[in-house]
């Protein structure tokens, strides 16, 4: 590129950064912030403009891990684990009941259980044949010790690099971490690469030909009404500008193809006779997961880590008689024939409201209504606490549907899960494997080769256990899945990352619209 011609296009953010740093100097974000005043997204505008111009080169990246309490983390500080409020109830009050403890610290069944788990593994807790939980190992507030000197080390709002910490603090921290699909972490990770740039030798020029043109990156760029009133470009030059610059392309309109793709899958489903249903995105626990058998104590449950809603956090009511059947059908199985999961049902934990975290929501509330024979499919967004990678994101979208008859069965549902994968997704290596839902019985997954991302899970689906249809109406068997369309996607429209199909680059959406 010409020397004199970069130079007169540069900006004012450019030009200063020439003039304000020398040859061999290190330049940093924080060195501009500092020396210049810059804002981090003039920051970011700076290196892009001057690497892109070849003013300016990478030097080094240097990547920092930092760690940081979550809300739950900062609750657990001031209150106690669970682990600890729990060890403190049982040394005032002797034996309990789980119920018992639940109810006395108003703490969620399933925080109950997995703290009892945790210290029933370490040998702190034992159970009597009587079901009450007492304190086995008088020792135990040692082994708590770690913990809480490390929930005392972080003050609220305080990020810590990883280089400050030891090996046995960044190990434990880690386990405390939230993780993908876990909605419980303590702690959260996050990173950050500091970049290091230096002018080059083509910079260097371009800051003396800046200096001796007498160029100082305050020149006026535009004429406001506020310059004129006051006379400010009577004292001031002005920046130059290149009337060469090429017009605007004209660009023609087109779809966004992966709204594209969604389009035609729902143009295909409604093809072969399925109505489609929706739903709202805010959903009741009830919903999301007792409806669908899954039990408000069990590990299973993770699965599903959900967004809570802060305000309001609860709805007014469940409704009637699908309440009463379904919590008897968690507490003893109510008429289905089977024993439940033999607990007793939260009704007050039913009511929180949270982001949906699955499409399956919506065929559990389309049963209510559903007719027999019957084929419904929705195309759902869904969220659930995830990291974002190649094929995985924290938002997502999923087909979802159902067919009710007496005659369905697994091989009808082996035969709808094949046409996904092979006529939506376009995959050409497929293989059915055995799963595990807590609402459907038998399970199976759908897994597909990408030709860079190798084997991936696309979907589970199964037929719905009596456990779920009875008490929401149904008599006849249900077929179900739950396919990710984000990843059907992206094999259809060979790509090799689910970002690509929210990508902000216009040019790539086009070039993939083309092909």
């Amino acid at each position: 590129m010409d020397l004199e011609s970069t130079v007169k296009g540069l900006h004012p953010l450019e030009v200063k950064v020439l003039l304000n740093f020398e040859k061999g100097e290190d330049i940093t974000k924080n060195a501009l912030i500092e020396r210049l005043g810059y804002n981090e997204g003039q920051c970011n505008q700076s290196f892009s403009w001057l690497t892109s111009k070849n003013l300016l080169k990478e030097k080094d990246r240097i990547k920092k891990t930092f760690y940081e309490l979550t809300d739950l983390g900062i609750k657990y500080r001031k209150d106690g684990t669970p682990e600890e409020r729990i060890l403190k109830l049982l040394s005032e009050e002797g034996p309990l009941t789980i119920s018992g403890i639940t109810e006395k610290l108003g703490l969620e069944n399933r925080d109950t259980g997995s703290a009892y788990g945790k210290l029933s593994k370490d040998g702190i807790l034992s159970m009597t044949d009587s079901k009450e939980v007492f304190i086995r190992d008088k020792n135990y507030r040692e082994k708590l010790k770690e913990m809480r000197n490390l929930l005392n080390n972080f003050a609220e709002d305080e990020k810590k690099e990883e280089t400050s910490l030891n090996p046995e603090e960044i190990e434990l921290l880690k386990s405390l971490s939230r993780k993908r699909a876990s909605a419980k972490g303590v702690f959260k990770i996050s990173e950050r690469e500091d970049v290091i740039y230096r002018i080059t030798d083509f910079g260097i020029k371009a800051s003396e030909l800046l200096k001796k043109s007498g160029i100082t990156g305050d020149e006026i760029g535009a004429v406001t009404p506020e310059i004129l009133k006051k006379k400010e470009w009577k004292n001031k030059n002005f920046r130059s500008y290149n009337i060469n610059i090429p017009p605007l392309r004209v660009l023609l309109g087109r779809k966004n193809p992966y709204g594209e793709f969604l389009e035609k899958l729902k143009d295909k489903l409604s093809s072969l006779g399925f109505e489609e249903f929706d739903g709202p995105l805010v959903e009741t626990e009830f919903w999301n997961c007792d409806a669908l058998y899954m039990p408000q104590f069990h590990s299973a449950r993770d699965i599903h880590d959900v967004y809570y809603l802060k305000n309001p956090t609860h709805a007014k009511e469940i409704q009637q008689p699908y309440l009463n059947r379904v919590a008897a059908a968690h507490e003893n199985g109510w008429k289905t024939g089977s024993r439940g999961w033999e607990y007793s049902f939260d009704r007050d934990f039913t009511r929180k409201l949270i982001l949906r975290s699955h499409g399956t929501v919506l065929s559990a509330k389309t049963l209510t209504k559903a007719k027999v024979p019957g084929k419904y499919f929705g195309v759902v967004r869904c969220f659930r606490y995830d990291k974002v990678d190649a094929t995985h994101l924290a938002d997502f979208y999923q087909t979802e549907g159902i067919v009710l008859g007496e005659n369905v069965n697994l091989r009808t549902l082996l035969g709808l899960l094949k046409m996904f994968a092979e006529e939506v997704a376009m995959a050409k290596d497929v293989r059915y494997v055995p799963g595990y839902f807590p609402f459907t019985e038998p399970s199976v997954e759908v897994h597909i080769k990408h030709p860079v991302l190798g084997w991936f899970e696309l979907g589970g689906a199964g037929i719905f256990r009596p456990e779920v249809t009875e008490p929401l109406g149904i008599k006849v068997p249900v077929l179900a899945w739950g396919l990710g369309i984000d990843r059907m996607a992206l094999m259809s429209l060979g790509l090799e990352d689910l970002r690509e199909l929210f990508s902000n680059d216009i040019e790539q959406v086009r070039l993939r619209r083309l092909k």
